[in-house]
């Protein structure tokens, strides 16, 4: 009997693993392999090693360019969406009338398609028609051309991003200054510590665990970004906004290079296992009441 449950075990979970299998881990030890190959539509594919890695750190300046671009989206939107999805929630989580729909309203951005978000805010922020710069007009100022300008389009593409995932972080602080015991605060109260002072030293310690968790999860997606960057600016003006993720869709299927493009793939797998080591390793110094 113990033998056919272990059988029928095994059964139950054979389609997660063939799914696993057949879509996840199948492809990615394939592009693993091409990521040393000249693999490429227009050329025979060839073994080439570590010329693909070499060519991205040694002979590729668009290369850096990209990373440098990712890596100051993600050191833009990881700071601003933490901290105002954190006072959303200091401020949203008081009961009174009419709060439910503050909440439903600003977490609404992140059930809707990035696709029609980032068309919306590429109208909006239109040079001639957009509803920014008609505002402006308004008050007698000529705005920017906001997605063509190469100091203003990278901070534009991290607003827009952190408007429409705030709210995801938003829920999971709210979740977690519920759980916070009020005695805490009432200690902190009857000590006269202030506002700035209960939170520095009550809230924040006490949901760190959520704030670790936000900062792994927006990180890791701001290193992925793709769809706004696609949508709003295609990588330009130039390449100005050029990201990783974005690059690897030029190089594979622009340009057909999937080897290289798989050599870059990995290289972000590894910026971005690094960066949650990293993380990983410094968590103790600051989350606090962790199993």
């Amino acid at each position: 009997m113990l033998r056919n449950e272990k059988w029928y075990g095994y059964l139950f979970i054979s389609p997660m693993v063939l799914g696993f299998a057949a879509f996840l881990l199948g492809p990615i030890l394939t592009a693993f392999f091409m990521s040393f190959t000249d693999w490429s539509l227009l050329r025979d594919i060839s073994f080439v090693g570590f010329d693909n890695y070499k060519k991205a750190f040694a002979d590729d300046p668009v290369f850096w360019e990209t990373v440098g671009n990712t890596l100051y989206f993600s050191a833009g939107l990881v700071p601003l969406n933490l901290s105002l999805a954190l006072g959303l929630a200091l401020l949203l989580k008081k009961k009174l009338p009419g709060i439910d729909f503050f909440r439903t309203a600003l977490f609404t951005p992140v059930v809707t398609s990035l696709v029609v978000w980032s068309i919306v805010f590429k109208y909006i922020f239109a040079t001639d028609a957009g509803l920014i710069n008609q505002a402006l007009r308004i008050l007698g100022l000529e705005g920017p051309a906001w997605l063509y300008h190469l100091e203003l389009t990278m901070p534009v593409v991290i607003v827009v991003s952190v408007l429409k995932n705030v709210g995801l972080n938003m829920v999971i602080f709210l979740a977690a200054l519920h759980d916070v015991p009020k005695m805490y605060y009432e200690a902190a109260s009857l000590d006269g510590a202030s506002r700035w002072k209960t939170l520095t030293n009550v809230t924040l310690p006490l949901i760190s665990p959520s704030v670790f968790l936000a900062l792994i999860l927006t990180l890791i997606g701001s290193l992925k970004v793709f769809g706004q960057i696609y949508i709003m600016t295609g990588g330009g003006p130039g390449t100005s906004t050029y990201v990783l993720v974005y690059y690897i869709y030029q190089q594979a299927f622009k340009l057909y290079e999937f080897g290289y493009a798989s050599a870059i793939a990995f290289i972000l797998f590894f910026i971005v296992f690094l960066l949650t080591l990293l993380q990983w390793s410094v968590r103790k110094r600051w989350v606090h009441h962790e199993e």
